[in-house]
Formats: structure tokens, C-alpha cells, sequence
């Protein structure tokens, strides 16, 4: 099976998705505060749809009309986005967004998988290592300590689920999505989801809620549908239509990295002995992806 090379730009762009998307833990580690996780994911989609919306009208014309899109769309949107923005944001009231974000990492590994039982990529020896060492660089970021779970079982376990929804969309996409532009895969996506959530957190939580939080609370809302959202999404799937899932997944590898760095700069976390030997661990599980340093070596 050939493999497809991967540019510069597109390791840029991965580079600065890891970056938005490692900052999403962050907002909604402030948002749980004050918000249950229905109402966090349904301000999510829906005011990053908002966002989106006109743009598309402004730069694409009207959206799509035939079904087939909207089907394809709408089961993206629950595998890219209600189940798993809800599973993390519930997750994330049990515990921490950096272990959240470790978690998430295991994404990659779920994809290939999926791809695999599918039959839509064979498993190649070099990947195969790359993602058990990849893997093995998030666990190193976590320091060990997964044995002792403690009240922490469930929001593992639904972070977990989330990874895994993440990798189910790999096949999905690859099948389903690849002829569309981008930003109107982005825009029907978040649509779908606004109104599946739409329905879910005026069903079973109290949008009234919205009322009486700080603003604080607000500004974390709004960036993460403005940021790690509406432009997250405008970014992942130029990559998806450009290099395929199997790449485009590897982010979720890159943002425990991004939300250690951002943790230290902003935070003012401490970057551990562990956190810099794991983040050495998954930049060479992504060289080996890449395969020119293994060329070179050879």
C-alpha cells in the first residue's frame, strides 16, 4: 500500500489545531463550574453554527439541499460531536482537563482500529509501531497512576468513550466526506448538532441556567465555539480533505502536549520530568507517521 507524503503546511496546521483544541479543556474546565454538560455542548454548537452560517451564505452561497449531505453530516455530528463534546464535558466534572486531554490522546488508536476493521486501510508495521509508542507517550505524560481510579472511573470511562467515538468518525469520514468543502462539512456538521442538542438540553436541563452565570463563564462559552470550534473545524477539515483521518486524527496525540505548554505559560503549572519525557515520546511516534526521519535513518 502506498503512503501519502505529508507537507510542511499541513504539520503547521496540525500543529496550531493541537494548540486551539488544547485550549478547549481549559474553557470547559472553567465552564463546569458553573454549568452541567448538556448546556456547555449545546452553547457550543450552537453558537459556533451561528458563526459559521453566514459565512458559508457569504463565501459558498446557500447550504446544501440533498439529503445525502445532511445524512452524512448528521452521523458525523454525533460521532464528532455530540457524543463526544458531552461524554468529555461531563467527564470533565470528575476530573481534571489535563487528564481529560491524555485521555482524549488515545483517539489515534481507536481510528486505526476502525480503519482497519473496516477494511479501509491495512495496518502497516511502521504506523502500528508509531501509535503503540504514541500510546505509550501519553501514558508517560500521565506519570503511571491509572491502577488507582477511585471516583475517577466514570469520567475516565466517558472520556474513554469519547476517544473511541472520535476514532468510530475516522471510517465515516473517509467514506462519506471527502468530496465536500470544508467549511460546508464544518457549517451541516454543527448545524445537526445544535439541534440534537438543541433537544437534549432543553429535554433533560434548564437552559434558564444561562441566566445566572458569571461572565467569566460566558468568555470560556464564547471561546470555545469562536476558537476551539468554528475555527477549529474551518482547520481540521482542510486537513481531513487534504491528507485523510489517519493524520488528521493524530492531533488528538499533539493536545496534551499543547495544554501542558499553555498550562506553564498561562497557568503557571509546572512542566514535570514526566510531561517533558512523554512529550519526547509522542514527537517521535509523530516522526515515525511522518516517515522521513525513518527514510533518513535508512
Amino acid at each position: 500500500m502506498s503512503e501519502q507524503k505529508i507537507s510542511a503546511q499541513s504539520w503547521a496546521l496540525l500543529g496550531l489545531l493541537s494548540l486551539i483544541w488544547g485550549g478547549s479543556f481549559f474553557f470547559v474546565g472553567v465552564a463546569v463550574k458553573e454549568l452541567p454538560a448538556l448546556l456547555i455542548v449545546f452553547a457550543r454548537v450552537s453558537i459556533a453554527a451561528l458563526i459559521l452560517i453566514p459565512i458559508h451564505l457569504i463565501s459558498q452561497g446557500p447550504l446544501p439541499r440533498d439529503a445525502k449531505t445532511w445524512i452524512s453530516c448528521g452521523v458525523m455530528s454525533l460521532m464528532n460531536n455530540v457524543v463526544p463534546f458531552t461524554a468529555i464535558s461531563w467527564g470533565q466534572h470528575s476530573i481534571g482537563s489535563g487528564l481529560a486531554s491524555v485521555l482524549n490522546a488515545t483517539s489515534p488508536m481507536f481510528a486505526a482500529l476502525f480503519m482497519v476493521l473496516f477494511g479501509l486501510e491495512g495496518l502497516i508495521p511502521r504506523r502500528a509501531v508509531a501509535l503503540v509508542l504514541g500510546l505509550a507517550g501519553v501514558i508517560v505524560l500521565k506519570g503511571g497512576g491509572f491502577g488507582d481510579l477511585g471516583p475517577q472511573t466514570l469520567g475516565i470511562l466517558a472520556v474513554t468513550l469519547a476517544s473511541a467515538s472520535y476514532g468510530l468518525s475516522a471510517p465515516w469520514s473517509k467514506t462519506r466526506l471527502m468530496g465536500l468543502p470544508p467549511l460546508t462539512t464544518a457549517t451541516c456538521q454543527l448545524t445537526v448538532s445544535s439541534c440534537v442538542m438543541g433537544l437534549l438540553a432543553f429535554g433533560f436541563s434548564t437552559p434558564a441556567q444561562y441566566l445566572t452565570i458569571s461572565g467569566g463563564t460566558w468568555a470560556a462559552l464564547i471561546g470555545l465555539a469562536a476558537i476551539s470550534t468554528s475555527l477549529a473545524y474551518l482547520i481540521f477539515f482542510r486537513i481531513l480533505t487534504t491528507t485523510g483521518p489517519s493524520f488528521t486524527i493524530l492531533v488528538t496525540m499533539l493536545i496534551p502536549v499543547s495544554a501542558i505548554i499553555l498550562g506553564v505559560l498561562f497557568l503557571g503549572e509546572s512542566f514535570t520530568a514526566n510531561e517533558a519525557l512523554g512529550t519526547a515520546v509522542i514527537a517521535l511516534a509523530l516522526a515515525i507517521i511522518d516517515g522521513r526521519l525513518v527514510e533518513r535513518l535508512r
